[in-house]
């Protein structure tokens, strides 16, 4: 379909403060105010720079009128629905997402929701329900997305209505502008398709979300990996291969053949019950820019290769980065040898897929520095910062330094009602003590120079508990991180040093056993300024983040200067989770400043 654009930004840009009311008109539901306000924001670059003043004049507005904002909106299939009196703009969107066509039972459990959501915050629901892509979400999908936000807090609930209200406006301002965002549609496709290659099947997730799990070099890891070839050959590269390890290496030349190469990509594996972007999106966007290359016949002066990195999450096997280490040099022998749950070396898993697994083949994999400018990485956030900030993008300044502890405590077991409090050693309260000064120490971080700390107890267990016995046993871990080495150790350090103080108060014996350490990973500071003027050329401003999460670049880190692009999740920004979700628009915002990003080298 060919949407016939009404308005433009040179009308916005040129327009009065009155005119420029009126012509985004609908964009917000009964609430002119918002366009009145960000008249004064002109000129605009780009239909992103307009649609986050829009958003941040809402930011800046007062509790009160965001909470009018919210209330301008209809129920869902609710009163004004059912009497027709709803705007054009709301009744097209309801109707897209079949609401106008419910069945009895779907009516009666959206009033009760409707019922039992205004009783809690005293507002309407409000929901994109043209969802992540334009297209209209289910009507089951709107019904356990309903449900699932009626046991937010008040304060948390009014957030996600405002951000559903700028999705709103969105989709309504695309519309107007005739604009489609095609490859962000191709992203979503493309994550859409490759997550039904997962490893068994099971009922839908939170708000009809699959469940997607893909472990290293398991059938349906290797069906995923052909999946990616054929697609990478379909979008113009000029070498596809499966390499020793199963990456999957895409190659587009450049017009110099003697040109250094850009190298990027993620990885495709997942964690179990995972989520479809984490990883693949850093796959799919420069798919997505050698396409458009390719069908414009344009080439850079220097190639692009493209890696999906086979193995990043450690979810089979006890190893992580399986991919990107053999890329640096840097994987490890005895490797082959670990074994999965059911017994499976490796070794074997490689073999059975068709793979060597000789070391001297995977040693052959190493890339040469010199034959490369640099490696970036497109990944989404994983966490709620942009979310909540209501910004698309974000520049990574650097991954975060970690380090992970195994940790038991061993007291006494004695009666819990014979026991005087003052004579007891319990194992557990001790854990819990260092539990709550591990979060108070991480949060002292909180306005250090490189940036925030952070600290989880992720593990907290008591063998053989029982309600009447004092713990005489806990198991636990600690996982510490920060944006620089220094500081991750200074945390680590002050953990340590309170846990033996802990221990010899409470006559404890606890033990601590480092599990797993990983240097911090600043970004280049040239390859950052070229993502920071990526997303400027976007008309969006640029936000700075560091990264808490691991990723294929901080293996790449030890070979090449390295820096990452953030998009923001949907749904509070989480990971790791079938609810993980990106919009078509933020797709797209990532495949434009990867371009500009390309062009401008």
């Amino acid at each position: 379909m060919v949407v016939i654009p009404t308005l433009s930004l040179d009308q916005l840009n040129e327009a009065d403060q009155a005119a420029f009311t009126q012509l985004l008109d609908g964009i917000y539901e009964h609430s002119p105010w918002i366009a009145e306000a960000t008249w004064a924001k002109r000129p605009f670059a780009s239909l992103a720079h307009l649609k986050h003043a829009l958003a941040q004049t809402v930011r800046e507005a007062s509790v009160a009128q965001q909470l009018g904002l919210i209330r301008a909106h209809p129920e869902l299939a609710g009163k004004a629905a059912v009497a027709g009196e709803l705007t054009a703009e709301s009744t097209n969107e309801q109707s897209q997402a079949g609401l106008t066509h419910c069945s009895p039972d779907e009516f009666t459990r959206l009033q009760q929701l409707n019922a039992d959501y205004n009783a809690k915050f005293g507002w309407p629901f409000i929901l994109a329900v043209r969802g992540p892509r334009g297209t209209g979400l289910t009507r089951q999908q709107i019904i356990t997305t309903f449900a699932r936000r009626l046991r937010h807090s008040a304060d948390a609930e009014r957030a996600e209505c405002l951000r559903n209200i700028h999705r709103i406006a969105e989709i309504r301002l695309n519309d107007k502008f005739g604009v489609a965002p095609i490859d962000g549609n191709q992203i979503l496709d493309w994550a859409d398709a490759l997550a039904a290659h997962t490893e068994g099947t099971g009922d839908n997730g939170l708000d009809g979300a699959l469940p997607l799990t893909l472990t290293y070099l398991t059938p349906e890891h290797q069906s995923a990996a052909t999946q990616l070839q054929i697609w990478m050959r379909v979008c113009g590269f000029d070498e596809v291969k499966l390499d020793a390890v199963g990456n999957v290496v895409g190659v587009y030349h450049g017009t110099d053949a003697n040109a250094t190469r850009l190298l990027t990509g993620s990885h495709y594996d997942t964690v179990r019950n995972g989520g479809r972007y984490d990883g693949r999106l850093g796959i799919f966007v420069p798919m997505a820019c050698v396409q458009a290359l390719f069908k414009a016949g344009k080439r850079l002066r220097y190639g692009i290769e493209v890696v999906a990195f086979a193995e990043e999450e450690g979810q089979r096997f006890p190893a992580t980065f399986l991919g990107s280490s053999a890329l640096v040099g840097d994987f490890q022998p005895e490797w082959l040898d670990a074994v999965d749950a059911q017994g499976i070396s490796v070794r074997q898993a490689m073999l059975d897929a068709g793979l060597s697994a000789n070391l001297d083949d995977i040693r052959t994999l190493a890339r040469q520095p010199q034959r490369y400018l640099g490696f970036v990485e497109v990944h989404i956030e994983q966490g709620p910062v942009l979310h909540a900030l209501d910004l698309p993008l974000g520049v990574v300044t650097g991954i975060n330094g970690s380090v992970r502890f195994n940790g038991e405590a061993i007291g006494v077991a004695c009666h819990a009602g014979t026991t005087p409090m003052p004579m007891r050693h319990d194992a557990a309260l001790a854990v819990a003590e260092i539990a709550l000064m591990t979060e108070r120490r991480a949060r002292d971080d909180a306005h250090a120079p490189d940036g925030p700390s952070v600290g989880t107890v992720g593990v907290l267990h008591v063998p053989q508990g029982s309600i009447n016995v004092v713990p005489g046993r806990c198991q636990f871990t600690l996982d510490l991180r920060a944006p620089t080495d220094a500081q991750r150790d200074a945390l680590a350090a002050d953990v340590q040093t309170f846990t033996t103080t802990v221990a010899e108060r409470r006559g404890v014996d606890i033990h601590l056993t480092q599990t797993m350490v990983a240097a911090a990973a600043p970004s280049d500071a040239l390859w950052q300024q070229r993502w920071e003027a990526a997303v400027s050329s976007l008309g969006l401003p640029v936000y700075k983040l560091p990264s808490g999460a691991g990723h294929d670049a901080m293996k790449l880190h030890q070979i090449l200067p390295q820096a990452m692009l953030f998009v923001r999740g949907g749904n509070d920004g989480i990971s790791h989770n079938p609810l993980e979700t990106i919009t078509n628009d933020d797709a797209q915002l990532c495949v434009d400043a990867f371009m500009h990003l390309l062009e401008n080298l």
